[in-house]
């Protein structure tokens, strides 16, 4: 059974890889806004077309907001748009193109009622003073390094973790998970980055599966099993106080 699970990890980056990180999350913010922008000047004129009774069939080609058709677009205008475009990796760009390709589609989907809940406001552009820094690898070389305490990401690098990666490397080693992407990302000032991984887990069965039993709910007990089993209350309120409790005892007298 295949199923995906993140592993999270805190980063200790030197000044020059925090440098870079923040290159590549500016590189996806600039291809962002400039999406942007094109798709909203089209909106804008094919608006202004429909005002002056101009025919459906006579208005400006619409733009298509899919990811393809947006990087398509990217790479024909990056050279003009940032000429130091290569100082950065193609999934930089990627990652801002396939926010705006996602923001657009869910503002598009909820106006149209495919979309449940509550209503999707247009994308806006992102401020580089307001917006989380953040970037998405999906391709290149993403690993765990043998010792654990290290991770390789495209053009950022080997980069250092604060805490070892254990877990997942077991299960790369293993061969039953498999990553699929990494962000790098920026939250209350400490970075950190986060694996989406394919995890292969063996499917559980039952010791005996035509025994039933029967559970009934109570208050001094937390469950009362029909085979005469008491499932004791965890009682978290009286297990805090006395921990409370021990550590007022070492506490020193002022």
């Amino acid at each position: 059974m295949k199923t995906i699970q993140a592993y999270r990890f805190a980063l200790d980056l030197t000044p020059t890889q925090e440098r870079a990180v923040l290159a590549h999350a500016g590189a996806a913010r600039v291809a962002h806004n400039w999406a942007l922008a094109r798709v909203k000047a089209v909106m804008d004129q094919r608006a202004a077309e429909r005002s002056y009774g101009v025919a459906d069939e006579l208005l400006t080609p619409a733009v298509s907001w899919t990811l393809p058709s947006l990087r398509r677009a990217w790479n024909t205008a990056k050279d003009d748009v940032a000429p130091w475009w290569r100082e950065c990796s193609k999934e930089a760009f990627n990652t801002g193109l396939d926010a705006l390709a996602r923001g657009l589609k869910n503002w598009a989907d909820s106006r149209s009622g495919k979309r449940a809940g509550r209503p999707v406001g247009f994308p806006r552009f992102k401020s580089r003073r307001r917006t989380t820094p953040s970037v998405r690898f999906t391709t290149g070389a993403i690993r765990v390094e043998p010792d654990r305490m290290h991770v390789v990401l495209p053009r950022l690098g080997r980069l250092k973790l604060h805490e070892s990666a254990r877990k997942l490397a077991r299960r790369l080693e293993t061969g039953t998970a498999r990553i699929m992407s990494a962000t790098v990302r920026r939250d209350s000032g400490r970075w950190h980055v986060a694996f989406t991984v394919e995890v292969q887990r063996a499917e559980r069965q039952p010791a005996q599966p035509a025994s039933v039993v029967g559970v009934d709910v109570g208050i001094k007990h937390l469950a009362v099993l029909s085979t005469g089993e008491l499932v004791d209350n965890p009682r978290h309120l009286a297990a805090a106080q006395q921990w409370m409790r021990q550590l007022g005892r070492v506490l020193p007298i002022l």
